[in-house]
């Protein structure tokens, strides 16, 4: 499937942009958007922006000051579709969602652009049977499906997993429950992620996914949660990892009235960090760094913290498990992101985890968020904070925080990425020289 923008009308009528997978695209009249307008004076910098996850395509307008229109009527969000027109000032674009090019019949006429319609096919949820239906690239498409009801009961409730006893629900988000167990065969005490698709997912997406899933489990290091075993039960992955006591860096902070000393956080980021750069090393960026995927064991000064859910917020958007994601209140999530990530959920490197564990550090030390957003802020306020507002220093906010030490994440969390620091290593030596 693919989806495809079309400028109709304005400045740069005759451009086109293709998206065959998961990805942003920024419009506005600033330099670092996707789509740059500098000569319609009728859009604002960041004015709106587009999650594509073929056949969906979703819009979202970032408080811009015209607004943006679709179809003559102006919106905040709204999902698009074949044949939608967007406008803000001079400028349209037109929509069009067609099926995979290596499906599309070949026209007997040269020279004649042909597009295929996506096919319209039923589905039916795994678990309760209720039929819906989804676009496809061709009708003979095998899809996995589970309807929003379903997800739900399954999120709050999930599913036995063959092999293991199940004790007890340790947390659940957007992708779905995570379950302390018991190995039947050898009595070991486990954790079971269960991952529910959030829209129709094809049989060669899960494939996909599940590959990824066994290059992530490679990765063996003392501060990162190492993989036991993954697979499919009645439609529903799952993930097999050891099980780390104690609680995760939020919930730890949460327990100390909101923040921990500085001297606490030194210790469980300068551990994140030597797990990133080691993954790093290996080619892998994990993403979705925050407090809650720092799982901590024990007690300062012998913390243990482990780094979680590695590379899978990656594999569970680009094979297609996601749908869009910023539609729903993701807002405390994507404020962790750099401005490079939000612009290009599909090429994320190193310096984008470098800034995420700055932005963990951050929060850990002062109970706030770096940008100077409200607690409640939605996503259009966030992502405009990330692309336009300073951050705050951390001196404002806790004077106990050593100005060295606050200065290594300062620079972690720099907009620019040639300001940050080179690797996560780097960054480790410093925060370590700067508490000596």
């Amino acid at each position: 499937m693919r989806v495809t923008l079309r400028v109709i009308a304005g400045p740069q009528t005759g451009r086109v942009f293709t998206f065959e997978q998961h990805e942003t695209f920024m419009i506005g009249r600033s330099e670092d958007s996707h789509f740059c307008l500098p000569q319609d004076r009728y859009f604002s910098r960041h004015h709106c922006i587009l999650e594509i996850a073929p056949p969906q395509c979703f819009l979202r307008d970032l408080g811009s000051t015209n607004g943006t229109f679709v179809n003559g009527i102006r919106v905040e969000t709204c999902y698009l579709k074949s044949r939608d027109r967007i406008q803000g000032g001079e400028t349209v674009l037109e929509v069009e969602v067609s099926a995979d090019p290596e499906v599309q019949p070949i026209s007997s006429q040269p020279g004649l652009r042909t597009t295929t319609v996506p096919s319209l096919i039923t589905i039916q949820c795994l678990n309760c049977g209720m039929p819906s239906e989804a676009e496809v690239s061709r009708p003979d498409a095998k899809m996995t499906y589970l309807c929003d009801d379903c997800r739900e009961k399954l999120k709050q409730n999930p599913q036995p997993i063959p092999n293991y006893q199940m004790i007890r629900i340790l947390g659940q988000g957007g992708m779905g429950s995570v379950m302390l167990a018991r190995s039947i065969r050898d009595g070991r005490p486990v954790a079971i992620k269960t991952l529910l698709p959030e829209v129709a997912v094809s049989e060669q997406s899960l494939k996909r996914f599940m590959r990824e899933i066994e290059v992530a489990a490679s990765l063996k290091h003392p501060h990162i949660v190492s993989y036991i075993e993954h697979g499919t039960h009645n439609g529903i992955v799952y993930l097999v990892t050891e099980f780390v006591g104690g609680m995760d860096a939020s919930k730890l902070a949460k327990h100390r009235g909101g923040r921990l000393t500085y001297q606490e956080v030194v210790k469980i980021i300068e551990q994140t960090l030597s797990a990133l750069d080691f993954a790093h090393s290996l080619g892998f960026v994990h993403r979705d760094i925050k407090e809650q995927n720092i799982l901590v064991e024990g007690n300062y000064p012998s913390y243990n913290a482990k780094l979680t859910d590695f590379g899978l917020a990656k594999s569970f958007k680009q094979t297609g498990m996601s749908g869009v994601t910023m539609v729903g209140d993701v807002a405390g999530t994507i404020a962790y992101m750099p401005p490079e990530q939000v612009r290009d959920f599909k090429e994320v490197r190193p310096p984008s985890d470098i800034y995420a564990a700055g932005m963990t550090a951050y929060s850990l030390l002062t109970g706030a968020h770096a940008l100077d957003i409200s607690p409640r802020a939605g996503i259009a306020e966030t992502v405009k904070a990330i692309f336009e507002k300073p951050i705050i220093p951390i001196a404002q906010r806790n004077l106990d925080v050593p100005i060295r030490v606050a200065s290594v994440i300062e620079t972690a969390i720099a907009k620019q990425v040639e300001l940050r620091w080179r690797s996560a290593g780097e960054m480790r030596d410093a925060l370590l020289r700067a508490m000596n």
